[in-house]
């Protein structure tokens, strides 16, 4: 049991031994504390170098590759790879997430640079486009994207001394930006004559609008503008990588070794040669620079960071050292003493000081190292090599001893015996081969038994045997130091192990998951005195588990920083340190490892490096710690709301059905009914899977919702009024805290979430994107203007909301299990809980993004699932309802205290002013004091509490309390069987709202001459409702079964019922006791009817073909139907009772004649003739209109006909109930549609009177009461019918105008290639550059010379002259309009044609012209308002593929004419608007 819990000790971060210098460049900065600030591997890291002390950021998921210092120097940003890359802004001082920019990037973010004030980020991505985006970081919001460039951009920066400017270079480009509004406008640097073009690598900007950049080619490029125009040639010796500019001037640093400071007019001050310093050597190459004061940092590519004093320029520090490029495989731990050692790639071993935290001996070796092992006495250090040969080292000197090659392979683990003896060597050939130390390593054994190459190696503590892994997963034992392989398990038995480093073996069974590739672990260490084991594996995670670790799945502690898979993993001699080391990102890692982990240590411990991470997600195996899911829970965790069609599939559907859709159309159809119908009153709520989704309104009204519905309650008037915005299931339903607005989030393939007042029922906000399959949980924030919202995709995303604006402020991954209740802080409205399966999370806004912390349980309780969470008297404190029937009280994220509420689940939890309320699946209604120490009375639903004006009957004691709500002086529940009660604090319960239980509905019958109706249900119950303006459920009865069909008799005092278990009975229509039962059938009763007149005969149809019926006065069956080839959907009689009508499965019309059931064959034109008692059939002439055109993936499930035969009323799988004008010939009739149900819409049927339709949603459980509006009768409200959607031509169609308009396709256009390039500049002032067939393949090989240019020599070239505009004939009127407008009092007319905007002088024909657009301009209009005088608005044709959304865009352009008079051309000029932009106001 103990093996499969986390341990309770617990790893700390210590030491980061490394920099990423390789790939990245401008990466290394002083803070404000004079810290310096660098990254290695997906670790952010702050350097003291007075405190010789590291502090982590650790907020990335992957490498970290790039990096940019806030102007004030104190935040951080930087910028990962990965398929979903994202951007951190940090705390260098707290190391705490600021902001997190995400959604935008793909691949991963190149470059980073902060604006002058700080307040803009711009971020390059490594995506085919090499996007350039900037934000507005601390919201989180993008401000503008636009194309980087076609090849890789290797720097960005602000232009310091012009706002809203930007330059970027990379290969062979420097480009110089504008950001107009949001728009992201480039010009590509002129490289002209002044010098080569060239690949740029960094850039710098300073005054008089001038930029410096690095060349390739060791040049420094000066522009002026756009314009190159000097060079200093031989600034550095081969590539520039690294500018940095500060207040003394300039420093560059390059490949050739060198640092050079610059002056602010850029003359030379001087130059430093690491590569001539004692720590210099041969091929050093600087990668980063930054000068601060007298203090110069430097990075370099082999992962060496220096800190250089002006002074003493010779004498550079070496503050931090790493491995080189290449993968870092080898790991070894000194027996005695408190050093590592690590061998890499880059053929270089090290020896690092754990105490000292410092490199104290490095060795260059001739073969990349694999593998290291250090004798027992310490003093021989043996390497494996990549090329099958291992050398041993005397540690003390670094001297080599012997060097062996007894392979071709590589070697892959070595190890000593504990004696000092032997040496093993594992070989990538599958074999082991045994050295004597003593005999100068030679060769005494071999060991040959594994087919795979060997993994992991460990020796017995008497040095007699080994054990060995290999890439098969084998486990093998061999007898030392023969090397015969030991077969027998009781001879090995009883071996206790030196060491345990195998991943393979009963020991360490825990450690994989129940479903894993046996190469995902890498490496393994046991610690025997701590009892613990840590691992690491391929997903840069490091996770500590009890030893031994027997069952799979054991529970853990995971630890991220590494990027990529780590290697190794190591405990120190003492145990007291864990070092592991990164595959790809080259660094060594050293965790402290601290024993007993206590609630008062935890407090110490940085949230983001253990809390967030330290408890396994992916355990998934049954653990005896954790109590099993409740039944009601367990049963709605396997809820699935995916549908196979959705609602907002239909354009798509109907597109695809076009053709089918003309030949239909092309005859003349029925128009649609004159009547309509409008919801009265629905009888059910979503309690079932549903939670805290009922409220009083501001004036006492209670919204609650079912089925696609939002209902707004009238408890004293017993009426309903409807919001109807929604096309599926609601989910779930807050109050906004004025109690006067709603928002409720529902199931869709893109879900929306709707934010409406509850007084005019008209939406305020519809938000969607962002969330998959449906919305499980809103929170508004205490001020209102915040919205929370959880999705039900694989993630469970919660997404914060601005939502007047409809837009997202931040977003993250949830939980892979389902949450169930998202709550806002009411102190600060940047923090919210979320609670769910397993979980209970803190999550704290960063910017785009929210960070998330686990709450901590430690020994006060168990890792429960969380039902219900509410937040207490202050910011810290949170209470979370568990489904063992606990309160937890929560401070920060610390667990406190636990309280027994209920028996059972506590789904629901209110806050009062003083105190709480809770309510459980035991029924119970429990009052608490303000720190939940006293109950302070409790209320039990129970039938015998009822007050006299309840609308309905309690189906049982104690039913399963989901919502509870206080306002008004009573308490409001909601019950899992769908009821809602309002209970008085002194006691009395009034049953105000109920419909059907858990289960399908499908049986539906009106009486025949009263207003009321019978259901039944899958939930085991048959329910008589009033149809009056009571509005109650009058009788209700428990079934052995569930049924499917029910019918009143013609004088409305029995009531036939089908079941599902292929049984019926028929009832008293008014006591509903039983008559008569007759149990004929195996399987469900589909259909039931008596027959007109006097009920003679009653006809039963089941689900397996057949249709039985019997003599109701004698109680015999007299006849059965046979013939039908599937089951039986719908049956009616003729008037009079002969002959019957039948609908199958298999869409087949029949006719059978009664009572014997002889079937019939009756032409498709004589069915109309026949005068038929009830019509519900789908199928046949009469209703052939009724079927959708996508009839082939919905259903149309039922159908009822008025009694006058004018009206026919539908039901599909869809949800919709549709009114056809009868009879409905020809295809795809015309209708009136109606969005309420969220499904399958499973049963309709008319009143006696045709007064009211009632309508049955299948899985949505609600009975729905709809008034019948004769023609002519039409009263204004919102959400009336939707008509009909394929309109023909006959209809009224189009004038020939707008519908040759409406033919008009921009699309072709705007994916052809455009004359005029829409970025770039003029061509006499572009720089010719070879063709993309022309340009050599990029190569590593040194420039091959230039061929001499002789055929221009002496030649004079003519001057390229620009055009300029003069004049524009034309107008676009053909598809345009309102595009016309005075200016100025009517002295210029605005107008466009073409790409061009036209302002024409009335008095002199003088034009001006605006010619920024690059395609067609649409569309023209001019602003009002008296403060944005002459300021216009064009939109073009342009498709712009954005790489978050993939959506076509318009491009909206802002511009304002400005009256200058042109120096050469006296014109007239007009210009971008830009300066006055700042002041529009949002709104506008």
């Amino acid at each position: 049991m103990a093996a499969r819990s986390a341990p309770s000790c617990h790893l700390r971060l210590e030491w980061v031994y490394g920099y990423r210098g390789h790939q990245c460049r401008n990466n290394l900065y002083y803070t404000a504390a004079k810290e310096i600030v660098y990254f290695v591997a997906g670790v952010g890291v702050v350097y003291s170098p007075r405190e010789h002390r590291q502090k982590f950021y650790r907020g990335h998921s992957d490498d970290i590759i790039s990096l940019a210092l806030h102007p004030e120097r104190v935040l951080v940003a930087t910028g990962q790879v990965g398929k979903e890359p994202y951007i951190c802004i940090w705390d260098s001082y707290t190391v705490q997430t600021i902001s997190v920019l995400k959604d935008v990037h793909t691949h991963g973010i190149a470059c980073l640079a902060f604006d002058l004030d700080g307040q803009r980020l711009v971020s390059v991505g490594l995506d085919s486009k090499n996007a350039v985006c900037v934000w507005d970081w601390k919201r989180g919001k993008m401000l503008s994207m636009a194309p980087g460039h076609t090849d890789r951009i290797f720097d960005i920066s602000w232009d310091l001394y012009q706002p809203n400017k930007l330059v970027s270079c990379g290969v062979k480009h420097i480009k110089f930006w504008s950001l107009c509004g949001n728009a992201l406008t480039p010009k590509r640097g002129v490289f002209g004559k002044t010098g080569d073009l060239q690949t740029i690598l960094c850039l710098a900007c300073a005054r008089d609008e001038l930029t410096y950049s690095g060349a390739l080619n060791g040049d420094i490029y000066v522009w002026k503008g756009i314009n190159l125009i000097r060079t200093i040639q031989g600034a550095h010796a081969a590539g520039i990588f690294s500018m940095n500019a500060c207040e003394e001037g300039f420093a560059t640093g390059g490949r050739d070794g060198c640092i050079r400071l610059w002056d602010l007019t850029f003359k030379p001050i001087t130059v430093i040669d690491l590569r001539e310093t004692d720590q210099g050597y041969k091929g050093l190459s600087v990668r980063s620079v930054c000068w601060r004061g007298d203090h110069i940092l430097v990075g370099t590519q082999d992962s060496e960071i220096f800190e250089i004093v002006v002074q003493e320029r010779n004498k550079p520090f070496l503050i931090m050292q790493g491995h080189c490029e290449g993968e870092l495989w080898a790991l070894a731990v000194h027996p005695t003493k408190p050093l590592a050692v690590t061998g890499s790639d880059d053929r270089s071993v090290r020896i690092w000081s754990l105490v000292d935290h410092a490199l104290i001996a490095r060795c260059n070796m001739e073969e990349p190292i694999r593998c290291a092992a250090v004798n027992a006495d310490g003093i021989h250090l043996a390497l494996g090599m990549k090329d099958g040969s291992f050398t041993v080292l005397r540690v003390r000197d670094m001297t080599e001893v012997v060097h062996i090659k007894d392979r071709k392979e590589a070697i892959h683990e070595l190890k000593y015996s504990p004696d000092g003896t032997y040496l093993a060597v594992g070989c990538n050939d599958s074999s082991v081969d045994i050295y004597g130390v003593a005999q100068r390593y030679k060769k005494v054994g071999e060991c040959l038994g594994s087919l795979s190459f060997i993994t992991h190696l460990d020796w017995s503590s008497d040095s007699r045997y080994l054990q060995t892994n290999d890439g098969n997963g084998k486990r093998l034992f061999y007898r030392m130091p023969g090397g015969k392989e030991v077969t027998s398990t009781e001879e090995i038995k009883g071996v206790h192990w030196a060491s345990w480093t195998c991943v393979s073996g009963l020991e360490v069974n825990g450690i994989w998951p129940k479903y894993s590739d046996i190469n995902d672990i890498n490496s393994v260490d046991g610690n025997y005195i701590g009892q613990v084991l840590v691992t690491a594996d391929d997903y840069g995670i490091i996770k500590l588990f009890r030893y031994p670790c027997l069952r799979k799945g054991a529970k853990f502690r995971k630890y991220i920083g590494h990027s990529a898979h780590v290697t190794n993993v190591r405990w120190s001699h003492d145990y007291q340190w864990v070092i592991s080391i990164g595959g790809a990102d080259h660094s060594v890692f050293q965790w402290k490892f601290i024993p007993e982990r206590k609630l008062k240590d935890a407090l110490h411990i940085a949230p983001q490096e253990s809390l967030a991470d330290s408890h396994s997600d992916e355990s998934d195996s049954d653990l005896s710690d954790v109590p099993e899911l409740d039944s009601e829970i367990e049963q709605e965790t396997q809820l699935t709301y995916r549908r196979q069609v959705y609602k907002e599939d239909l354009p798509q559907l109907k597109e695809q059905c076009k053709e089918k859709q003309k030949s239909a159309t092309s005859k003349r159809r029925e128009r649609a009914p004159g009547n309509s119908i409008r919801l009265h009153f629905v009888h059910g709520y979503r309690g079932y899977d549903c939670r805290s989704n009922l409220f009083y309104t501001q004036i006492g009204e209670i919204v609650y919702h079912v089925a696609a519905v939002g209902v707004i309650y009238n408890r004293q008037q017993n009426t309903q009024r409807f919001y109807l915005g929604h096309d599926d299931d609601i989910l779930c339903l807050t109050i906004h805290p004025l109690k006067d607005y709603v928002a409720t989030g529902q199931v869709g393939r893109d879900p929306s979430i709707h934010i409406w007042d509850t007084e005019t029922i008209k939406p305020l906000s519809i938000l969607k994107g962002h969330h998959q399959c449906g919305i499980s949980a809103v929170d508004f924030s205490a001020d209102g203007k915040r919205l929370a919202s959880v999705g039900i995709d694989d993630s469970h995303t919660i997404v914060l909301w601005d939502w007047k604006k409809g837009e997202k402020l931040s977003i993250a991954r949830g939980s892979k299990d389902k949450i169930f209740v998202v709550k806002m802080n009411p102190y600060v409205p940047d923090k919210l809980i979320t609670a769910g399966i397993k979980h209970m999370k803190f999550w704290r806004k960063a910017g785009g993004g929210l960070i998330g912390r686990k709450g901590y349980i430690g020994t006060l309780g168990k890792n429960d699932t969380m039902m219900c969470a509410v937040y207490g008297w202050t910011e810290e404190m949170a209470f979370s309802g568990t489904s063992t029937g606990d309160v937890c009280i929560w401070r920060d994220i610390f667990l406190v205290k636990t309280v027994k509420a209920h028996d059972g689940p506590v789904f629901s939890m209110h806050a009062l002013e003083k105190g709480f309320v809770t309510g459980g699946k035991d029924g119970i209604i429990a009052l608490w004091d303000d720190s939940f120490e006293r109950c302070l009375k409790t209320y039990a639903i129970k039938r015998a509490a009822l007050a006299p004006g309840s609308k309905g009957l309690l189906l049982e004691d104690n039913p399963s309390i989901r919502a509870i709500s206080l306002g008004h002086g009573h308490i409001l529940v909601g019950t899992k069987n769908g009821e809602i009660l309002e209970v008085d604090k002194s006691g009395p319960i009034t049953l105000l709202v109920q419909g059907h239980m858990e289960g399908e509905v499908w049986g539906l019958a009106t009486h025949p001459y009263l207003p009321i109706c019978a259901t039944v249900s899958d939930d085991k119950t048959l329910r008589i409702w009033d149809l009056s303006p009571s509005h109650c459920m009058l009788a209700v009865r428990k079934l052995k079964k569930g049924g499917r069909c029910c019918c009143f008799s013609p004088d409305g005092k029995a009531l036939a019922v089908g079941l599902n278990d292929g049984s019926f009975l028929m009832a008293n229509a008014d006591t509903l006791e039983d008559l008569v039962s007759f149990h004929h059938r195996k399987d469900m009763i589909s259909d039931i009817r008596f027959s007109p007149g006097s009920g003679k005969y009653l006809a039963v149809a089941s689900h397996d073909s057949f249709i039985d019926i019997y003599n109701v006065m004698s109680s015999k069956r007299v006849g059965i139907c046979k013939g039908a080839t599937s089951y039986i959907t719908h049956i009616d009689w003729d008037i009079r009772g002969k002959l019957l009508q039948v609908n199958t499965g298999a869409k087949e019309q029949l006719f059978f004649e009664a009572p014997r059931g002889k079937k019939q064959t009756i032409p498709s034109v004589e069915v109309e003739k026949i005068a038929w008692a009830s019509w519900t059939s789908v199928l046949g002439l009469c209703c052939e209109g009724i079927w959708p055109v996508i009839g082939e993936v919905t259903d149309v499930t039922a159908s009822c006909l008025t009694s006058d035969k004018m009206v026919l009323a539908t039901g599909d799988d869809l949800g919709f109930v549709k009114l056809f004008r009868y009879p409905t010939k020809g295809k795809f009739g015309k209708f009136k549609r109606y969005v309420a149900h969220s499904t399958h819409v499973t049963n309709v049927r008319w009143t006696y009177d045709d007064s009211m339709l009632v309508t049955l949603g299948g899985t949505d459980m609600s009975l729905m009461v709809w008034t019948n509006e004769m023609e002519g009768y039409r009263e204004k409200r919102p959400c009336d019918s939707e008509e009909s959607d394929i309109d023909s031509e006959e209809d009224g169609g189009y004038d020939s105008d707008v519908t040759r308009e409406n033919e008009i396709s921009y699309t072709i256009r705007a994916l052809s290639t455009n004359i005029r390039p829409m970025f770039g500049i003029k061509p006499h002032l572009q720089q010719k550059e070879p063709s993309t067939d022309e340009r050599p393949p990029v190569s590593r090989a040194p420039p091959q010379p230039e061929k001499l240019q002789t055929n221009n020599v002496g030649k004079k070239k003519r001057p390229i002259e620009d055009l300029v505009l003069e004049l524009v004939f034309g107008y676009r009127g053909r598809d345009c309009r309102n595009n016309v407008h005075y200016l100025n009092d009517g002295d210029d007319i605005i107008y466009h044609t073409a790409s061009i905007g036209i302002l024409h002088n009335v008095a002199t024909g003088s034009q001006s012209f605006y010619q920024e657009h690059n395609d067609d301009i649409l569309c023209l209009t001019v602003n009002q308002h008296p403060k944005f005088i002459n300021i216009v608005a064009t939109g073009q044709v342009i498709q712009q593929t954005c790489q978050v959304r993939k959506t076509k865009h318009f491009l909206l352009y802002l511009y304002c004419l400005v009256m200058i008079v042109h120096i050469k051309l006296k014109f007239k000029y007009i210009s971008p608007f830009l300066h006055c932009y700042k002041e529009l106001p949002e709104t506008g």
